[in-house]
């Protein structure tokens, strides 16, 4: 199959993206013109509230469903062309995925060790045995290589969940609500696991998380609302400095936790929409006293000034 050429700078892009879920009496528009752009070696969440659309546009990523509309490219890959081969071929080898539900990501009666050498069932003995190892130290888990499912807690099924997903060598890592059955210690010593492979791999990591406290670790955040992109927060340079030098693991350090909780870390973007359109978020216009759909709007020393009707 011949794929249209994509930007070399965008590991993903997708432009106007549609996904609608059709049943005999109801469709459901899960994503209404979606665009984005994520670089190689990007490490990013996309949040959003309950049926926003994040969830959709991971499977899509994942190669687990299809759109409806638009243009979709992974890796210089139109997804939205591929062939069941191909699309069997590019799951196998460029995405690795993380779901939140342990029982998807392991089985039950192997061993860590022999869980992660599951999706390299083609490679030498030899081989599989030694990466499997290798991604168990790289997640922290080699201690636990001949535990099974019953005698591992949730942020340890979750760490090998990551080293199976890391088996195949994928391009890209695509995490569904990683941190979503642990707690809040774990759930931070999770996401430095997904750092230490963002930065020593040179992996893709997106992240779906509804956790905001988490999103204070990873460089940008997408948020979606209503299937389309609405507003980005990219981390600030001197948080990011400061973060690398932050030793891993450490989340009970107070000195640390106060930092965290204190820094402004990201720096907040509306996304404009092919159409000039922007979303304000409803706090945004309850702030404002904005009762209805109409509003002020007028340009003055270089800015759009937005204003309730009654001022």
């Amino acid at each position: 199959m011949q794929n249209e050429s994509v930007m070399p700078e965008a590991m993903i892009r997708c432009e106007n993206l549609v996904k609608i879920y059709k049943t005999r009496d109801l469709e459901v528009l899960a994503l209404q013109g979606m665009d984005i752009n994520i670089a190689p070696g990007e490490l990013m969440a996309i949040v959003g509230n309950s049926g926003s659309g994040k969830s959709t546009f991971l499977n899509m990523l994942g190669g687990l469903d299809r759109p409806t509309a638009g243009k979709l490219y992974v890796d210089g890959k139109n997804l939205f062309k591929m062939t069941e081969k191909e699309l069997v071929e590019y799951k196998r080898k460029t995405v690795g995925f993380v779901w939140q539900n342990n029982a998807r990501n392991l089985l039950p009666y192997l061993s860590a060790s022999h869980n992660v050498q599951m999706p390299m069932v083609f490679d030498d003995n030899t081989e599989k045995e030694k990466r499997a190892l290798d991604l168990l130290d790289l997640v922290g888990m080699v201690h636990k290589k001949d535990s099974k499912l019953s005698q591992l807690s949730g942020g340890e099924q979750q760490r090998i969940a990551l080293a199976i997903a890391l088996a195949n060598h994928p391009k890209i890592l695509l995490a569904d609500e990683p941190t979503g059955s642990v707690d809040t210690r774990t759930g931070n010593y999770i996401l430095d696991v997904f750092r230490k492979v963002n930065r020593e791999m040179g992996i893709t990591v997106v992240i779906v998380t509804h956790d905001m406290k988490l999103t204070s670790k990873v460089n940008r955040v997408v948020s979606i609302r209503d299937g389309k992109t609405s507003s980005e927060k990219i981390m600030r340079q001197s948080y990011a400095r400061e973060l690398e030098n932050i030793q891993m693991f450490s989340e009970q350090d107070e000195a640390v936790k106060h930092y965290e909780e204190a820094a402004d870390v990201h720096e907040e973007y509306a996304v404009l929409d092919r159409a000039g359109r922007v979303q304000i978020p409803r706090e945004l216009l309850d702030k404002m006293g904005i009762k209805d759909n109409r509003i002020k709007m007028e340009y003055k020393d270089g800015k759009i000034i937005l204003s309730s009707e009654d001022e």
